[in-house]
């Protein structure tokens, strides 16, 4: 079933959250669950791309006691995927200037482009970090820039489960196995990058790539 919406924490909020979600011992680590490329668009707020202009550092919060600051980027968006119905034209976005609270570093006065998501506060402020979904719009494959559009929003009611060991299986008919881990140990893989979980007319979901069929390693995990 699709999450509720909840109201919007404000940015100070939210670095509180990302502080207390730091692994004991690790202070200057940022920890981030693993999610699909489809499970980032369905689970975020706004989805854009964009052009980074500029980058300042600003304070968190208009308390002058608050020591916390923020990266604001100044960015040229150029299409807008998710996110219509709170925001139009974003001018900025923020982020940790602190690593260690998942703050992102981005290419400023620069050619590159950026697929962003995030969350939009209570503010109206955008707010990313490092467990967004955060790539170069040149190293998207074409059915993820696809998707974007079209197979991610339609199919956000299947749940994409990380399989990290053998055997694993899905618990419910509306679940996929995302397998790159497994295969390739990294996250975005061949099948991140190449196939959306999508929801049939029966409830079941199934992964997709087109009239291409499965890699027969898929095949033999997906279908024991």
């Amino acid at each position: 079933m699709p999450r509720s919406p909840r109201p919007a924490p404000s940015w100070a909020l939210l670095l509180r959250l990302l502080a207390l979600l730091q692994p004991p011992g690790l202070g200057e680590a940022c920890s981030c669950a693993p999610a699909h490329p489809q499970q980032h668009v369905c689970h975020s707020a706004l989805a854009i791309r964009a052009k980074i202009s500029s980058e300042k550092v600003v304070p968190a919060s208009a308390d002058p006691a608050d020591p916390q600051k923020m990266i604001r980027y100044e960015i040229k968006q150029i299409k807008m995927f998710k996110g219509f119905e709170k925001v139009n034209d974003i001018q900025y976005i923020y982020t940790p200037s602190d690593s260690s609270l998942c703050g992102v570093k981005l290419e400023a006065n620069s050619q590159k482009q950026y697929l962003l998501t995030g969350q939009i506060l209570s503010d109206g402020k955008v707010f990313v970090h490092l467990c967004n979904y955060i790539e170069p719009w040149e190293n998207l494959s074409f059915l993820q820039r696809e998707s974007l559009n079209h197979h991610y929003h339609l199919n956000c009611g299947c749940q994409i489960t990380t399989c990290y060991t053998v055997p694993c299986t899905i618990s419910a008919p509306n679940e996929c196995l995302w397998t790159d881990w497994l295969l390739e140990r990294k996250l975005y893989g061949y099948q991140a990058q190449h196939y959306v979980c999508v929801k049939h007319a029966d409830g079941v979901c199934s992964w997709y790539q087109g009239r291409l069929p499965l890699r027969k390693e898929f095949v033999d995990i997906i279908q024991p």
